[in-house]
């Protein structure tokens, strides 16, 4: 068991790397604009770099350990650098630090076209320490928010029933859909939003990012078991149901989110669309998150179409509040966070409201929910009015018109002349003074939906 356990393990945590990259910077990177899909993809892979040092420095001793602060953080150098800790547990610390690595590469959708990639490579070491690591722990370490004896759950119903967060709606998708709301209002909206049409260049890398998630999440969901067990054969049995149910789950709540998406599509606009699809994906998957281990697959597919339809209908607000998410990380993972937190509550088997569980539950759940919502809302202004102050947010407006590919990283997507993808294979075209490998087209005037 020991050894089967440890192998699926490993496959797991390689799963969820594998939902950042390359899964999240196709997604995201086909639905940027193709003067910035590069800067796109290159802060899914700046976020890589800088988390997995973190979280073996620090990370994992934040979230989890035996030396509680306040029941928001372990202290974080009971193990700092992973002292202590033995050869066979570094597969949970890698499984957690993937965890670490999407959330935080999540929130770059959000400020898409207008945050230097040296303010994100900053933001990101200190959100995850101010926001993440407490979350996770105040969820998942025994803190706040999770199983501690004066947590929300201990002190309004003595511990029973506990907050249900599976894989991270909490910890993940709410926290990072905070976020990327915060960073957006903080950053200002993009030259042109709202007056002229923003859409996606490529759509057809989207999809193949959407495939590529939904891969991914059975890592990310089917992996976040967690024995309870008094035996190797009480083990071994819950391996087996569990990771099958989760698995099942993970899929119907997807499908029924594909469906529920471009139904609302179908209704609203006339048509159904592949980047409806896409965002179906991701929207069921958020969903399905904190509830997999928890629903029926009856119950699944009620939640994901609710999430479908939910999502797709919220990422319509930036409009009309007027903040400027550009890839919809709110109106996905924000949304499709809340309705999997929330829709425990009523569609859990054994303590749901819908399941004679009563509303114990479900007031855990929306509590537990608001305290994440809170906590994130206040590090990332922290941690993003600190990055303003030192280095400042947006770059310029002649950058942003110019597109973050040649003013960030000196390269460009596509090389259509034959010259050369990086500026200095490039050369101005002598009567536009337009940098030759690039094309102003109808790809970068229309406005893209979701992230």
């Amino acid at each position: 068991m020991d050894y089967g356990y440890h192998a699926w393990m490993l496959v797991a945590a390689s799963l969820v790397i594998l939902m950042t990259a390359p899964g999240l910077a196709l997604f995201y990177g086909g639905m940027s604009r193709s003067k910035s899909v590069l800067n796109m993809m290159m802060m899914s892979f700046g976020t890589i770099g800088i988390a997995g040092i973190v979280y073996v420095l620090w990370g994992w001793s934040m979230s989890f350990g035996t030396e509680d602060i306040a029941m928001i953080i372990n202290n974080p150098f009971e193990t700092f650098g992973l002292a202590g800790v033995s050869g066979q547990d570094y597969i949970f610390v890698g499984f957690q630090l993937t965890f670490a690595v999407i959330t935080a590469a999540l929130i770059s959708g959000a400020v898409a076209d207008r945050l230097k990639f040296s303010s994100w490579m900053l933001f990101v070491p200190l959100w995850l320490t101010l926001s993440y690591f407490p979350i996770a722990h105040m969820v998942w370490g025994g803190g706040f928010l999770g199983s501690a004896a004066n947590g929300i759950s201990g002190l309004l119903f003595d511990g029973d029933p506990l907050p249900i967060d599976y894989a991270g709606g909490t910890v993940v998708h709410i926290n990072a859909g905070v976020a990327g709301l915060v960073l957006a209002l903080m950053l200002g909206k993009r030259l042109g939003f709202g007056k002229e049409p923003i859409k996606p260049h490529n759509l057809t890398l989207t999809m193949l990012g959407a495939g590529l998630l939904w891969f991914g999440w059975y890592g990310f969901n089917v992996g976040s078991i967690v024995f309870g067990g008094e035996s190797a054969e009480a083990d071994a049995a819950q391996f087996l149901s569990e990771t099958s149910l989760v698995w099942l789950n993970t899929t119907v709540a997807t499908c029924a989110a594909i469906l529920g998406w471009l139904l609302v599509e179908k209704v609203r606009d006339g048509k159904a669309t592949s980047l409806g699809a896409a965002s179906g994906v991701v929207a069921g998957l958020v969903a399905i998150t904190p509830a997999c281990g928890a629903l029926s697959p009856v119950g699944s597919i009620v939640l994901g179409v609710l999430a479908g339809v939910f999502c797709s209908l919220a990422v319509g607000l930036k409009y009309r509040f007027g903040y400027d998410d550009a890839l919809d990380v709110v109106g996905v993972h924000l949304v499709g966070g809340l309705v999997g937190t929330i829709g425990v509550g009523f569609l859990a088997t054994s303590t749901g409201l819908l399941y004679g569980g009563g509303a114990a539950q479900l007031v855990v759940q929306v509590l537990v929910a608001l305290g994440a919502m809170l906590w994130s809302a206040v590090a990332t202004f922290v941690v993003a009015s600190v990055v303003k102050l030192l280095i400042g947010l947006r770059v310029e407006e002649d950058v942003e018109v110019e597109g973050m590919d040649f003013a960030e990283h000196g390269e460009s997507a596509y090389d259509l002349t034959g010259t050369g993808s990086r500026r200095g294979g490039a050369a101005l075209a002598p009567s536009t003074g337009v940098l030759e490998g690039t094309t102003k087209d109808s790809t970068d005037t229309k406005e893209g939906v979701n992230a």
